[in-house]
């Protein structure tokens, strides 16, 4: 949890900075979800930045640690070019968040950046209640869905979405995928034939693929990352769930292991509990400065 971790970072600067203190900070780097091997890494420079700068009080410690933490964290703006179609791609197991964080960006881009045209792509044909969800969501935005029955090649759905689009004279493409890992060259072979549609339609800067991970699932989001990364190349990452249950530690392992960054993070449960990520802020929190 974000808030124990503060706490008993809290109580680790509470002592004196020995050889202990270094090994407190590394079994809570990786309780924090960080990684065994980040977590080493982080704790090794830390010790040699502050006996390099001859560091003495805690605080400027916790400075220093800030200031490691961030050199693995990639954070950058998603934003449409409203010049062109883009496609906006969103992969991940199921139940991450994926649909709800479509109907969430939907509503922010068209709320925060003025885009009004903007389209839901149903692609996850796989759960029937994933074309309902977006439909429900296309409803509270305003914006059109594209959807075709439940089972439905989704490369057809993508395709009758950019088709759409494009007659209409859109700008943006929200489009939903299924969630399931199952076989993975099936899961190769669909998002290639999802990739090969798109790359038909709009150029390749105006086309991302966001993988959407769940931030109390720890470790095991690094594992999805690198299993979807490895079918189709992931652009950038939005982290559902963030809030005082979750750890975070996540965020660091998978800028460093794919040097992606993270786009936005869900907050809560509201449609507009969505926002950029801000890796200030979230080193902040994390370290409870």
């Amino acid at each position: 949890m974000l808030k124990s971790f503060s706490q008993k970072l809290k109580n680790i600067f509470s002592s004196e900075i020995d050889e202990s203190f270094y090994e407190d900070m590394e079994d809570l780097l990786i309780e924090s979800d960080i990684g065994a091997v980040l977590a080493i890494q982080i704790t090794d420079r830390l010790k040699e930045q502050v006996k390099k700068k001859k560091i003495k009080t805690l605080e400027n410690v916790k400075l220093e640690l800030k200031d490691i933490i961030g050199d693995y964290i990639i954070e950058e703006e998603l934003i449409p070019d409203r010049d062109k179609l883009n496609i906006f791609l969103f992969l991940g197991v199921n139940g991450v968040g994926k649909t709800t964080t479509i109907g969430r960006l939907a509503n922010y881009y068209n709320k925060q950046k003025g885009i009004e045209n903007i389209v839901l792509s149903a692609g996850d044909t796989f759960r029937a209640a994933a074309i309902d969800q977006l439909k429900i969501h296309g409803e509270r935005t305003g914006h059109r869905v594209v959807s075709q029955q439940h089972g439905a090649d989704p490369g057809a759905v993508i395709y009758d979405s950019i088709k759409s689009a494009q007659a209409k004279g859109d700008e943006l493409i929200l489009a939903d995928t299924a969630g399931r890992m199952h076989n993975k060259s099936n899961l190769i072979k669909e998002l290639e034939k999802i990739n090969k549609i798109v790359l038909n339609a709009v150029a390749q800067e105006n086309y991302k693929k966001i993988l959407v991970i769940d931030c109390t699932t720890g470790q095991n989001g690094l594992n999805q990352a690198l299993q979807f990364n490895e079918a189709v190349k992931i652009d950038g990452v939005v982290l559902t769930k963030y809030d005082s249950s979750a750890k975070g530690g996540i965020i660091p392992s998978i800028c460093n292991k794919l040097k992606i960054p993270f786009y936005f993070i869900g907050v809560g449960e509201g449609l507009e509990d969505i926002k950029p990520f801000n890796k200030e802020l979230y080193i902040n929190e994390l370290l409870g400065i």
